[in-house]
C-alpha cells in the first residue's frame, strides 16, 4: 500500500526500524503527556473576555458574529440573516439534538431538512464542538450530528458556539478534545474554520468562497 510505502522510505531515512521500541516509547509519552506552552498574554489574563475576543478575531476574517441569550431565540436569527443577504428560508443540518429540537417551525415558511449537505443547499447548520478566542477559531466534529459537508457544499454556513464553549487557546481545545472524546472514540475528522473560505493563491488576490462558504454566520449562545 502507498501508506506503507511512504512511511517505509522514511524510516529507511532515519535509520528507524518499525519495531524501534525507544522511539514508540517517546511517542507514547507524547500523546499521553503533551508539552504545555504558554498562551498568547491577549486570551492568557484572567479576567480577559474571552467571547469578545472570539467575536472580534472572527469579524476581522469577515465572519457575521451574532450573539443571543438563549437557544430559543437561534431560529429567528438565522431567518433574519439569511433575508438580509437575500438568501431563501432553507438549511440542512445533522442529527445533533441541540439543532433538531430548534424551533424552527415557528419561523413562518422556514424549510429544514436533515442529512449531509447537497450541491443545492444553500445554507448548512453545524454545531461547534468548542470555540477558540485565540484566532477566532472553531472546531467541528464530523460524524452523522455535523455533517462535514454542511461546511463546505452550502455558499453559507452558520455555526453555533455555546458561549461557556469558548477557550483560550488550541492547546485548550484538544485538551478537551481529549477528556471528553477519548482516544477510542476520536472523530474521522476535525475541522478548524476560521471564517469564510478564500484563497489568494491566483495573483495574489484575495477570493472569498474558493473552496467552500461565501458567508460564514456564528451565533453565541449564553445559555442552551
Amino acid at each position: 500500500m502507498s501508506r506503507a510505502s511512504i512511511l517505509g522510505k522514511v524510516r529507511t531515512a532515519l535509520h528507524a526500524p518499525a519495531d524501534d521500541a525507544l522511539r514508540k516509547g517517546i511517542v507514547s509519552e507524547r500523546i499521553a503527556a503533551p508539552p504545555i506552552v504558554a498562551a498568547p498574554q491577549r486570551v492568557a489574563a484572567p479576567i480577559t473576555d474571552l467571547a469578545a475576543g472570539f467575536k472580534e478575531e472572527l469579524e476581522l476574517q469577515l465572519a457575521t458574529v451574532e450573539e443571543v441569550t438563549n437557544a430559543s431565540q437561534i431560529p429567528k436569527v438565522i431567518a433574519g440573516y439569511l433575508s438580509a443577504t437575500n438568501q431563501p428560508l432553507r438549511l440542512r443540518h445533522g442529527i445533533d439534538p441541540r439543532i433538531s429540537n430548534l424551533d424552527f417551525p415557528a419561523v413562518a415558511d422556514f424549510e429544514v431538512r436533515t442529512g449531509p449537505a447537497s450541491p443545492d443547499d444553500p445554507a448548512g447548520l453545524s454545531y461547534a464542538f468548542v470555540g477558540i478566542a485565540e484566532t477566532g477559531t472553531m472546531a467541528l466534529l464530523s460524524g452523522p450530528e455535523n455533517p462535514v459537508t454542511l461546511g463546505f457544499l452550502p455558499d453559507t454556513h452558520i455555526i453555533i458556539v455555546p458561549k461557556n464553549r469558548i477557550v483560550p487557546t488550541y492547546e485548550d481545545a484538544f485538551a478537551l478534545l481529549r477528556l471528553e472524546i477519548g482516544a477510542a472514540s476520536m472523530p474521522r475528522t476535525l475541522n478548524l474554520i476560521s471564517g469564510p473560505s478564500r484563497t489568494a493563491d491566483i495573483g495574489g488576490r484575495i477570493v472569498i468562497g474558493a473552496h467552500g462558504p461565501r458567508r460564514l454566520l456564528t451565533v453565541i449562545v449564553s445559555q442552551l
